[in-house]
């Protein structure tokens, strides 16, 4: 296995500060391992909700295993469902149904084999990672590619090192910015940018974090990305620009499009946008991924140190999240 092949799997340390927030809200709670054993322990226990933080270990839909085994059980439970999850994993997938609804994201490629012809239109430079993989996993500085050889060089690194096929996008050079919400869409939200660009935006019902930055400047001659390096190894060590330095109409286009990316992905209750903007046209953002089961680590997982930049705790971010999810079942008002 690569050797940051449980990079995604939450500390002992998480699990306890999600359990012990759960608490803090006057609810029992209890941490059940996401196995097969989950079947029989939860059919003892009876939670009247389960709050989902499980990335789980095999399979190109592995995010989306308990939240299948809870539906089948009949259990509600907090974020999003089995599709979207399924679907946010599988990063060209997720591509495509952006690019669909004509949501901006840069042009990308699937490689199966390192020999593919690489499309028309395609570009240097690229950037290279695995299809299926989060935390930054696959993510390096060799992962910006500038010639055929190094393309070459980097699919066959990400299909041999991470059995899976290789996602080839055009590098956008510029600040990768992150936006976090909690929440759900109420009324109708535009499903593609509307054509009249003054037209109102309708994104009631979601709470917006103030957007992140990571700054990469000292890692410069490293890390020119936000690689998986900076964030397990050194993510205590990294500059968090939060609120990111942004006028408020970029802030306003961000979450704007962050709306747009949890509707046509069908996010529920919680979510993190990732952009890159690019600095060779006039900042304007692409949309990088979705992650709709974003950590959430104490101090360190990008949403909660957004939502610290809004004065929420870690512990009012946990039971925002587990309210939000309630009052979707009907179990609060």
């Amino acid at each position: 296995m690569p050797a940051d092949q449980w990079d995604d799997l939450d500390s002992e340390a998480t699990v306890e500060a999600i359990v012990n927030a759960i608490r803090s809200g006057g609810y029992e709670a209890e941490f059940f391992e996401g196995d097969i054993r989950l079947v029989e322990e939860l059919g003892r226990y009876q939670p009247d909700i389960c709050f989902n933080i499980c990335e789980s270990r095999f399979g190109d839909a592995r995010e989306a295993q308990i939240p299948a085994l809870l539906e089948m059980m009949g259990i509600p439970y907090t974020g999003s469902k089995v599709l979207t999850l399924a679907l946010a994993l599988d990063k060209p997938m997720t591509k495509r149904v952006l690019t669909y609804h004509d949501l901006p994201t840069p042009d990308f490629q699937s490689f199966e084999r390192a020999d593919e012809p690489l499309a028309e239109g395609m570009r240097f430079p690229l950037f290279v990672k695995p299809s299926r993989e989060g935390t930054g996993m696959g993510v390096s500085a060799n992962s910006i590619v500038y010639n055929e050889k190094e393309l070459r060089q980097q699919v066959a690194y990400i299909l041999e090192k991470y059995r899976q096929t290789a996602l080839v996008e055009r590098y956008i050079e510029g600040r990768e910015v992150t936006v976090g919400m909690v929440g759900n869409l109420i009324g109708p939200v535009a499903r593609r940018l509307p054509h009249n660009l003054n037209a109102p935006r309708i994104q009631a019902g979601l709470r917006f974090f103030p957007p992140m930055e990571v700054d990469l400047k000292p890692f410069a001659d490293s890390d020119v990305v936000y690689s998986n390096r900076l964030k397990v190894q050194l993510a205590e060590d990294l500059n968090y620009l939060c609120p990111a330095p942004l006028d408020e109409e970029m802030v306003d286009e961000l979450n704007w499009l962050a709306a747009a990316v949890f509707r046509v992905c069908g996010c529920l209750d919680v979510a993190r946008v990732d952009f890159r903007l690019d600095a060779h046209d006039n900042w304007k953002p692409y949309i990088l991924e979705v992650n709709p089961l974003p950590g959430l680590s104490p101090g360190i997982s990008d949403i909660v140190i957004e939502a610290a930049a809004d004065g929420v705790s870690h512990s009012e971010l946990v039971l925002m999240i587990l309210h939000t999810a309630m009052k979707r079942y009907g179990m609060l008002d």
